[in-house]
Parts: C-alpha cells; structure tokens; sequence
C-alpha cells in the first residue's frame, strides 16, 4: 500500500479545519506522555487494530498517523490498512517534524479534557477549600457532604478519609439521595485539579442551592499539606434514588438542556445519526452497570459521565466525532453533553425515561476487523517446545513482567519484532493477552516466523514444570515504555513530583496557541 505523507503545517491545519479526523500517536505509552501535539490521541503500535477500531470505528474516516521519524507510522498504516481503512496519511518526519515547525507538544495524558478543566477553572471561578481549612471543619465537626469525583478503582488506590466515593455525573444525578438538606455545603476532591472542578460545576449548572467547593489540588493537594491518605478503600453503592428525586433529575436535565440549548434524540432521529455516510457515530451508554442491566442498549459502550469527560482520549480517537449519549433521566447525558461540545464533539442526548421499551437504538455492524492471536498451546506443550529451543517473548505489561516471569522468556514490545529474535529464528512462543499477542503476530508472519499463543499465568506454568520467577524486580524507565513515567509516582509520596504535576495542569493553557485556544468553546454555566 501506498501511504500518503503530509507535512507538518498541512496536519495542523487539517486538526483545525473542523472536519472528522483521526490523529492517532503510534509511539508507546511513554514516550507519548514525554510530549506529544495537543490533539493527538495515544493508540501505541503494541495494541494498534484493536485501539483503534474502539477509536476510529468508520473505515474510511481519514486517519493521520505520527510517530518518532522512525518509520513505526509507515508499518502502521500497513497494519491498519489490513484491518479495513481506506484514508491513511502519516506525518512526514513524525513527531521532530512537529516541533521543527514551531508547533505546541505537550506533556502528560487525557490532555484536552485537563486543559478544558483549566479552562473552566479559569472562566467560571468555582469556589474552592484549601485542604487546612476543611481539616479544621472535620476537627471542629462541622456540617458538610464531601465526595470523591473519580471512579472506585481510583478511589481504591487511595482518598481521603470520610470521602464518598459518587463520581461526576452521578453525584448530579443522584444529588438529591446523597444530600437531602440543600443548606449542607458539599466538598468535592479528585486526585489533583480536573474532576473537582468539573464537579463543582455541574452542580452548579444544575441549580443546586448548597453551598459547593472543589478541594483545591484534590488529594495531592491534602498529601502536600502533611495530612494522611487512606489506601484500599471500596466505594459504597451509589445512592438510591426514590421516585420523586428521580423526577427532579428528569426536571434538571429538562432546564439544563433548554438553558444549554443541547440536541436531543429520539430513537428514530439516532438512527439517521447513527447510519449517516460520511460521519461517525459513537453510542455511550452513562447508566450504572445495574440500570444498564435492567434495560441494555446492545452495542453501547458503557462509561461513567465524568469519566467520559476526564478522559476523552481513551474513548474517541475522532476529532469532531458525533457522540450520541444515553442515559435514563437524561441528566448525566445532558452533563456530559455541555462539556464534551466544549471539546469541539457534535454531541446529542437520548433519555431513555422518554423511549418506548422496547425501542432502543441499533449500532451499526463494525466493517472492520482486528487481527486474530494465534493457535493457543497449553503450559506443558510450550515448556516442551521452549526446552527444545524454540524462543518465548512475553508480551505482557511491564508492570505484569515485574511481577513475575517465566524462566527464558524474553519482554519485548511489538516494535522490537522481529529483530528480537535470533538470525534464521523460525517459530516463537508468544506469552500475553489476546491483544498483544495478535498483534505481535503480524510483525512475525511478515518476516516469516510462525507463532503459537500460550495465554497461561504463572500458576499453570509452575504446575507444568516450567521455572518461574516471582520475586518482585522493577523494571527501568527505558526498558518499560509501555508506561507513562510523567510524574508518575505522584501519588505514592513524592512530593516534589505532585508540585511538578499540579504546576503542569495549572499551566496547560499558558501553551495553547491561538488556533488551540479556539478550538475550546464556551461552557454556558450561571455565575454562582
């Protein structure tokens, strides 16, 4: 296949122009979170077609590919021109080729949703509390709700002490189980600005009549001021809703949309949506795991509002993308709906309360498809074959490898293949989840190593007799690029990298450019 280059200046200009378009960063994980373009979404070579099929699901939406100058985008395009894309370009030159031109790089993860909350930090000036002062509210016992804005698995790695964990979206849906006395002021925290921020705002985009604050720098912020935080904690089940608080989240969602003037859906407008040639859809369905039980929408993906919100980037690869929202009372929808339309997305909300039951959208059949792991082999087979000299790659995480390996093994990256392997090497053993290891896989049939998966843990390879090693070893920063190591240990006491974060958060909008800083629209929130 051929594969159009394009030059720097002609990508940015495309990114701006306003139109779909994919522009997927093919470097791993690391090197991503070093620096890359502001609109870049991460979609690492390691797990290519599957990232970017839940990214870019239209074969011939444009695709735009950059990497390090190292020509891993040029394969890429190969790879997902298999997978049934139709308009593939890279970056001549990759990602110097961008910062030779004088374009913005940008460090750190999920950055246009950070630098939206920094955004609306800045133009609507929620009211705050410094981590000393709701500390002497705690020891002199004062009245208050406070609430963790992130999802449990992040509450889990550690909150502060009496948070509830009821993320975006839902602490505005369910606000008024969770603080039934209006006069109560409500304190809400994330793990440093963002999601605080944007939960202050979406009660007060709602109405309601407490007295609301984002906890300045969330919990690092009450890390940074010598206070404790608790780690393993489970997140209580999300308050109930009785049927007149679910009509006032019906009510809400009613004077949000009118006020914010967003789209809605019928079932039968979604559809026109959903199957429009030229455009591409996404279905997100906001409703907790036991209300999407209760009535499914098959197809939907299923997200968290402010989740979705937070972390844009891992959900929609599409610049301009059309983003249909669903949701019971239409609240959440309505929520997300006002920021992501900030984010430069067409976004329309479908209350499912308003739907016949039966009538629920139907996603279109993906046209396009992901490779396939390789035949599988048991433990016992594999040690056998790796015995007989034939070489296992573990393709796992870095952070799975440092838990434990297997005896021979060699970790590896799937840009590495096939140079990995010894000159005249024709068979491998390939340790990973189906992902990786498919494709990893396509990397060895085109140099002509025939593989076998082994998607065994360490248990089954111990019984099988294989030698494994489980004493915990930390890998280096250069071995382990899978991971972003931006000021990554944050959370784990460092408290010089928690200043560098917070400083980097609070300076994104100083890099936007002029034509950045316009693709940012307006959030129409009421003063407080």
């Amino acid at each position: 296949m051929n594969t159009a280059a394009v030059t720097a200046a002609a990508a940015k200009a495309r990114l701006h122009g306003g139109e779909e378009i994919a522009f997927l960063d093919v470097r791993e994980a690391a090197a991503f979170g070093e620096g890359h373009p502001l609109f870049a979404v991460p979609c690492p070579f390691s797990r290519l077609e599957a990232s970017a099929i839940a990214l870019v699901p239209r074969p011939d939406c444009p695709v735009l590919l950059i990497d390090d100058g190292d020509g891993i985008a040029e394969t890429a395009a190969q790879r997902l021109a298999a997978c049934g894309y139709t308009d593939i370009a890279v970056l001549a030159g990759g990602l110097p080729e961008w910062q030779a031109a004088g374009f913005g790089v940008f460090a750190g993860v999920n950055v246009p949703s950070k630098t939206l909350g920094e955004l609306l930090e800045h133009d609507h000036r929620p009211a705050m509390i410094d981590a000393a002062t709701l500390a002497r509210w705690r020891r002199e016992g004062r009245a208050h709700a406070f609430f963790d804005a992130r999802p449990p698995i992040e509450y889990a790695k550690m909150r502060i002490e009496g948070a509830r964990c009821v993320p975006n979206g839902e602490l505005a849906h369910r606000v008024g189980a969770a603080v039934p006395d209006p006069a109560t002021p409500i304190v809400i925290t994330c793990a440093g600005r963002t999601r605080g921020i944007v939960g202050a705002l979406t009660l007060r985009a709602i109405g309601v009549a407490n007295p609301v604050y984002a906890l300045e720098n969330g919990t690092q912020g009450w890390a940074l001021a010598g206070l404790p935080l608790d780690r393993g904690a489970q997140a209580d089940p999300l308050p109930e809703l009785d049927p007149a608080q679910a009509q006032a989240s019906r009510a809400r969602a009613q004077r949000l949309i009118a006020a914010a003037q967003l789209s809605t859906l019928t079932p039968r407008a979604e559809q026109t949506l959903l199957h429009e040639a030229g455009r591409t859809p996404f279905l997100f369905d906001l409703r907790s795991e036991a209300e999407r039980a209760a009535r499914p929408v098959p197809g939907a993906v299923p997200v968290l509002a402010g989740q979705l919100i937070q972390a844009t980037d891992q959900y929609v690869g599409i610049r301009h993308g059309r983003l249909i929202l669903i949701d019971d009372t239409g609240l959440r929808a309505a929520l997300a709906a006002l920021f992501l339309r900030a984010l430069g997305f067409e976004t329309h909300v479908l209350a499912l309360d308003e739907v016949e039951e039966n009538d629920v959208p139907m996603v279109p059949a993906l046209a396009l498809k992901a490779p396939a792991p390789p035949a599988a082999i048991d433990a016992r087979t594999a040690w056998g074959l790796a015995q007989s000299g034939v070489p296992v790659l573990d393709l796992r995480a870095s952070g799975d490898w440092e838990s434990w390996r297997l005896d021979g093994a060699r970790w590896v990256l799937r840009g590495e293949l096939p140079g990995a392997l010894a000159k005249g090497a024709r068979q491998a053993i390939l340790l990973g989840d189906a992902t990786a290891v498919a494709a990893a896989t396509c990397e060895l049939r085109a140099a002509g190593v025939s593989a076998r998966w082994l998607p065994a843990d360490a248990d089954a390879c111990a019984q099988a007799g294989w030698p494994v090693d489980r004493v915990r070893r930390r890998m280096s920063r250069e071995d382990a690029r899978d991971r972003v190591w931006f000021v990554h240990d944050r959370h784990d006491g460092n408290a010089e990298a928690s200043r560098q974060y917070l400083a980097w958060e609070m300076g994104l909008i100083h890099q936007l450019d002029e034509a950045e800083r316009a693709a940012f629209g307006w959030v129409p929130i009421s003063p407080a």
